[in-house]
């Protein structure tokens, strides 16, 4: 049978071709297999709005169940941060998400989450990894059979969240400041959620539809131009978006203006900093601009730069005190939550922060800008031959960009990818993907227009 390995954030293969009930037994056996030479006892299984959601997991739990482990199971679809969640609530030792997240809607996934409510850590994965038998199983009980026995119970774990945010924000004053928010669930599990604390939002795309009208559950701002064009013609202070399994989110402004994740870093750490009176360190990716240092910095606080990906931000979270942790991505985390990636919780947290001050989002944006200066970031993802990044990632491992265009490099950072800074201000950044031909070309500069420019300059000086 198939190999089963994990990428960045779970096990991610097309349904029916290698995402099979028989794949999702061995991966379950396998996981089952570590929890017990780990003494582990309690599982938390949930799905997103995929297609076999609902199936997979069940096939999931019946291998947990089958093992003695005991299955807490959610009846109907919810987010990764519900199932994350909910492993905390329920003092469990692991969670198991049933999603491929903004993968096009021919996929399926696995997701592991450990006892703290994050991910698990590359270790613990490929100690999985290695247990994932052969062949699967021929003859499981039921989950019938295995609630008889009491090893399965149904646990809802959206209504566990719903308490959760309702203990730690103020709804009556995000609901009595008049606020009016569009929102776009891309047909992901975010979208009862919202319906159930903002009824009174307009909801788009809010439907179970697996097939996600074939666009990939994405919260990039180019997935997004309904929602943007709602928002730009109509009477709404602000738009959020989720991802498949409402983990990252997208957000607009109230001229229907997409805000970027950069931005919405730094409209959390002003918050939660200056008006929610918390401290901490502050952490992010490498691709995160660096005005994050810059704000941190101004309230004396520690700022640490990571590889990309959220698990190692996540790991920082599991021991130290952190105040904001973010990733280009979306994908970001804040103090008094769990350590994981929740979109709802962020879009909440800034429609809190618009509520207490009785400001636009715009407004806040220019605060910010008052204190580490205005900036732009794009990227450009260049889908090219493995030979080519081979030799643009090879010009950069031996110091051969000393110019991008017409700009002299001042300096090089290196913690994951190349960043290459034409002044304090302005960077371009190169990264190859390690799963596919294609590589990424970051640029920070003060314009929209400037950052355009230097990324066309940067793929001819790197490309030719």
């Amino acid at each position: 049978m198939s190999v089963i390995k994990f990428g960045t954030d779970g096990w991610r293969a097309i349904i029916a071709q290698e995402y099979t009930v028989a794949n999702v037994e061995r991966i379950s056996e396998a996981t089952a297999q570590w929890m017990l030479k780990k003494k582990m006892t309690k599982v938390v299984i949930g799905y997103d709005c995929r297609f076999g959601g609902r199936m997979f997991s069940e096939v999931a739990a019946t291998v947990f169940g089958n093992y003695g482990i005991k299955v807490f199971l959610s009846p109907d679809f919810v987010s990764t941060p519900m199932v994350s969640l909910g492993v905390v609530k329920t003092g469990s030792d692991l969670g198991v998400v049933i999603t491929a997240s903004h993968n096009p809607p021919s996929y399926n996934g696995y997701k592991l989450k450990s006892s703290y409510g994050g991910p698990t850590i590359p270790s613990d994965i490929e100690e999985v990894e290695s247990l994932v038998p052969e062949t699967s199983f021929s003859n499981l009980p039921s989950v019938s059979e295995l609630r008889d026995k009491g090893l399965i119970d149904y646990l809802d774990l959206e209504q566990m969240y719903i308490e959760h945010v309702r203990a730690n924000f103020d709804l009556d004053k995000i609901k009595s400041s008049g606020l009016k928010l569009a929102y776009d669930g891309m047909y992901g599990a975010g979208q009862n959620v919202i319906r159930k604390l903002f009824p009174d939002a307009l909801l788009l795309h809010c439907d179970f539809n697996p097939s996600f009208m074939g666009q990939a559950p994405e919260p990039i701002e180019k997935n997004l131009k309904e929602i943007a064009g709602i928002i730009a013609n109509n009477d709404y202070n602000l738009g959020l978006a989720n991802d498949g399994d409402a983990d990252r989110i997208g957000l607009f402004d109230e001229d229907g203006r997409f805000v970027d994740s950069h931005h919405i870093l730094l409209l959390l750490l002003y918050y939660m900093f200056e008006y929610k009176k918390m401290t901490g360190k502050v952490v992010i990716t490498f691709s995160v601009t660096d005005k994050m240092k810059k704000l941190a910095e101004l309230y004396g606080l520690e700022c640490e730069v990571t590889k990309i990906g959220f698990k190692y931000i996540a790991e920082i979270m599991t021991h130290e005190d952190v105040l904001v942790g973010g990733e280009e991505s979306g994908g970001l985390a804040v103090k008094g939550h769990i350590p994981e990636r929740d979109g709802v919780w962020m879009g909440i947290l800034i429609m809190e922060f618009m509520a207490v001050t009785g400001k636009s989002i715009k407004q806040l944006i220019a605060e910010v800008y008052e204190k580490v200066g205005s900036f732009s970031f794009e990227r450009d993802d260049h889908h090219i031959t493995n030979a080519i990044k081979d030799e643009v990632m090879r010009k950069c491992k031996d110091g051969e960009v000393k110019m991008l265009g017409s700009r002299p490099v001042v300096r090089t950072e290196t913690i994951d990818g190349y960043k290459f800074y034409l002044n304090d201000d302005e960077w371009i950044m190169v990264r190859a993907s390690g799963t596919e031909p294609v590589l990424r070309i970051y640029a920070q500069t003060p314009t929209t227009a400037q950052s355009r420019t230097l990324l066309e300059e940067a793929a001819k000086s790197l490309m030719g």
